[in-house]
């Protein structure tokens, strides 16, 4: 049985599985997707399933699949969605997301969200095994079969909401828009205010016509060293 925490006080219970753990980048994910007027959500590599559980706390009438190569991660994805009473409103797919063709029809989502690997396939150290390569590198899913996916599964105005390296968003952009999917907003993510980004934020639309809407930056620490008013909010501290 996994060992289960609550994100916040009051908050979900989730429990942590092998390579795919709960980091920042999820969470901002998460906060930054509007899901208003979205119904039926997919989470590509949902790993432990974090963001559709989020996404699922932050919107009642919202339906999300995960869709996860390995297996062990989905069977935590599972117990994570059933502890949380949220089994009904989340299916949990072992699957390659390569291969999705085979799992949907095509425009079954409105909404689609995916924390990838930033790296391309080869680049740095090798990682120890499969499930460490595959949450590292684009060994099991490249960049443009991830936006080849997305675009076959949404349907058109559907929403795609992605985070990624700042160094690879023109062919984040690139590969986007070659499938349909048009930029539509971005936000990049700051340690320190004024600091080089570390994180970028997308939402694009399937379908969708030109223009980039570009938000203030999302800053991690205030002056004093201390979390940023938006990071408390974000993380449901007390002293927001």
């Amino acid at each position: 049985m996994s060992e289960f925490c609550k994100l916040w006080p009051g908050g979900p219970l989730f429990a942590q599985s092998g390579h795919f753990r709960l980091g920042t980048d999820s969470v901002l994910l998460a906060d930054f997707v509007n899901t208003r007027g979205l119904s039926r959500g997919i989470d590509l590599g949902c790993g432990s399933g974090a963001i559709a559980l989020l996404l699922l706390v932050k919107a009642e009438k919202l339906h999300m699949t995960g869709l996860e190569l390995y297996a062990g991660a989905c069977d935590t994805a599972r117990e994570n969605m059933a502890e949380n009473g949220l089994s009904h409103r989340c299916d949990i797919v072992n699957g390659d997301i390569r291969r999705v063709r085979e799992l949907y029809d095509t425009g079954a989502f409105d909404l689609a969200v995916s924390n990838p690997p930033y790296f391309p396939a080869g680049s740095g150290k090798a990682a120890a095994n499969a499930q460490r390569a595959a949450a590292r590198d684009e060994s099991a899913c490249s960049m443009g079969e991830l936006c080849a996916a997305t675009a076959f599964l949404l349907k058109t105005g559907g929403k795609f909401f992605v985070v990624h390296r700042p160094e690879r968003l023109s062919q984040l952009f690139c590969a986007m828009s070659a499938r349909g999917i048009e930029p539509k907003r971005l936000r990049l993510v700051e340690h320190t205010a004024g600091s080089a980004p570390s994180l970028a934020l997308v939402e694009g639309r399937r379908g969708g016509a030109g223009g980039l809407i570009i938000e203030p930056p999302l800053v991690l620490k205030a002056q004093d060293g201390g979390d940023s008013p938006e990071i408390k909010r974000i993380y449901h501290m007390e002293d927001v």
